[in-house]
């Protein structure tokens, strides 16, 4: 340091207000004095459609998971059966697929009711479309509302209410939840109306079929 700077600096230091002056500017010249460097666990990478972080061991990435699209369909239609024949016609699962067009199967757990394994099968969007899933029957109110939710395979919910409309019929109200399959995505514009135009063909099948279900029933 010159004599010039050494006399200003001490000038500057015995001066009152030197210290007030000084007490903002940031020293980072000793090493105990400078913060830390970020961890590497603590960095984020922006990416389009999201990000990730880089693993503490440095073995990899671990990415988020995207948000999947939930749709929701309802249907409904009035039935000219009791509402017991009804319900007691849709509570039978392992009949499901000879009225539900894209049913293929559904086949109840015999050490376990409340589960059954179901499939899909159907060909749509210029592709053979198949999906399988294990649901659970959640509680039901007799007479009122059948509910389930899948427990693994294709993500959905759904739920079946009936309302009396007078001795000799009802109305159904079908109501599906679904996750969207990436496969399908390209087209999750389209597979809302379309769902629900299977879904009312089903109705319609479940409506006839019900009323051959009630003559079998009380034979």
């Amino acid at each position: 340091m010159s004599s010039a700077c050494a006399t200003a600096l001490a000038a500057c230091i015995s001066s009152p207000n030197c210290s007030s002056s000084l007490s903002h500017i940031p020293i980072w010249r000793s090493s105990s004095l400078r913060p830390p460097p970020p961890s590497l666990s603590d960095i984020s990478f922006k990416i389009p459609c999201g990000s990730f972080k880089r693993s503490s061991s440095l073995t990899g990435f671990r990415t988020l998971s995207p948000v999947m699209q939930w749709q929701d369909c309802t249907v409904k239609m009035e039935i000219d059966v009791p509402i017991s024949v009804a319900y007691d016609c849709y509570s039978d699962r392992e009949a499901i697929p000879r009225w539900m067009p894209f049913i293929s199967t559904v086949k109840i757990l015999e050490d376990k009711p409340d589960l059954s394994r179901w499939s899909l099968k159907y060909k749509a969007f210029g592709r053979d479309i198949e999906f399988s899933w294990l649901a659970r029957n959640m509680q039901p109110i007799p007479n009122q509302k059948i509910h389930w939710r899948s427990l693994e395979g294709l993500p959905n919910r759904g739920a079946v209410r009936f309302y009396p409309k007078g001795p000799s019929s009802c109305l159904v109200e079908l109501t599906v939840s679904y996750e969207v399959p990436p496969i399908l995505a390209p087209v999750a514009s389209a597979l809302q109306p379309f769902l629900e135009s299977l879904l009312g063909r089903g109705l319609e099948r479940f409506a006839t079929f019900s009323k051959s279900y009630k003559s079998d029933s009380t034979v």
